[in-house]
């Protein structure tokens, strides 16, 4: 155990470090376009920016619904209010060094609210992370197009992809997860129907052009003047942020990664200082909203288990008086 223990610190440690050292190679290659987008940041509409910050609020809630049918497939139906909580919690928890907190937050939180099957709850988070990329990798490419195209690296979003895509067909997903999930008690974990896998992917392809809203609310915040014709491209750019984050294992919550992908990619559509003050309102932003939603996750379940006592409590009460 001690050893154990050890091992997490020296692993957390260099982490830090790892982190500390991308983020001052960030700031060092980037501080000339620092010295533009300071100011934009400073004078930014706060209504556009307001909006944004609603658009990125509404992605989070619709976000969840696709979590709720992977779970009613396997057998698990919670009220939305629990599988708010615990997906806001797993967003936050990846701020936390580590790099196992987010899917721990998440089956802890459903653990609290009487779903013990772990492996099945894993399982649906790995399957909940490969079809929204997958079907951001889509929307990317669908984006790409509608813009004219731009000078981006598409061979290895491609090759990524085709592996996810791999990854999840059936006899596959469902030796992986055996494999993966073992140690948690897993002895066979079905795939998807292929009719619900097709039914999601198509959903996720409609939630990453919120986060493209999102971003188009964001540049005109700073100044630019983006086409709405560009909000399935910067869909697709929320997209490949949110997938850089996941594989940057190495950097909480993909901290300095994300941004940095988000401003390559921006830069095919809006000037180098708007595309990095967008990077950082839109890291405040999803950040601000998951603390919000942390909290309307708790008052809604609080407010339900009020309910639940009140009419336990009158129902006898009604009972008696007549």
């Amino acid at each position: 155990m001690r050893k154990l223990l050890r091992d997490k610190r020296v692993y957390v440690t260099l982490e830090l470090i790892g982190l500390a050292i991308l983020l001052g190679a960030l700031a060092w290659a980037l501080r000339d376009v620092w010295a533009e987008a300071a100011p934009l940041l400073r004078h930014a509409d706060l209504g556009d920016v307001a909006i944004a910050t609603a658009i990125v609020a509404v992605y989070y809630l619709v976000f969840v619904l696709g979590w709720l049918r992977i779970l009613a497939a396997y057998g698990i139906r919670i009220p939305y209010r629990y599988a708010l909580q615990a997906e806001m919690l797993s967003m936050l928890a990846k701020y936390i060094p580590g790099g196992v907190w987010t899917p721990t937050a998440r089956v802890v939180a459903l653990r609290r609210f009487g779903v013990k099957d772990t492996p099945v709850v894993l399982a649906s988070i790995l399957l909940e992370a490969g079809l929204s990329a997958l079907a951001g990798v889509g929307v990317f490419v669908v984006g790409l197009v509608l813009i004219g195209g731009a000078d981006v690296p598409l061979l290895p979003l491609a090759a990524f992809g085709v592996l996810v895509a791999f990854l999840l067909y059936p006899p596959v997903f469902a030796a992986v997860a055996r494999k993966l999930l073992r140690p948690f008690g897993a002895h066979d974990v079905a795939p998807l129907p292929a009719r619900t896998a097709f039914e999601l992917l198509g959903f996720y392809a409609l939630t990453w052009p919120l986060g493209g809203a999102a971003l188009f609310f964001m540049i005109r915040a700073l100044g630019g003047d983006p086409s709405v014709s560009e909000i399935p491209y910067l869909g697709g750019v929320s997209a490949v942020g949110a997938i850089v984050a996941v594989l940057a294992i190495f950097a909480p919550s993909g901290l300095g990664v994300r941004e940095a992908s988000m401003y390559g990619l921006l830069l095919a559509v809006t000037t180098d200082a708007i595309a990095l003050g967008a990077t950082v309102l839109n890291r405040l932003a999803i950040t601000l909203v998951e603390a919000l939603l942390v909290l309307v996750g708790a008052i809604l379940i609080r407010r339900g288990h009020r309910t639940e006592e009140q009419a336990v409590v009158g129902g006898p009460t009604t009972e008696s008086a007549g």
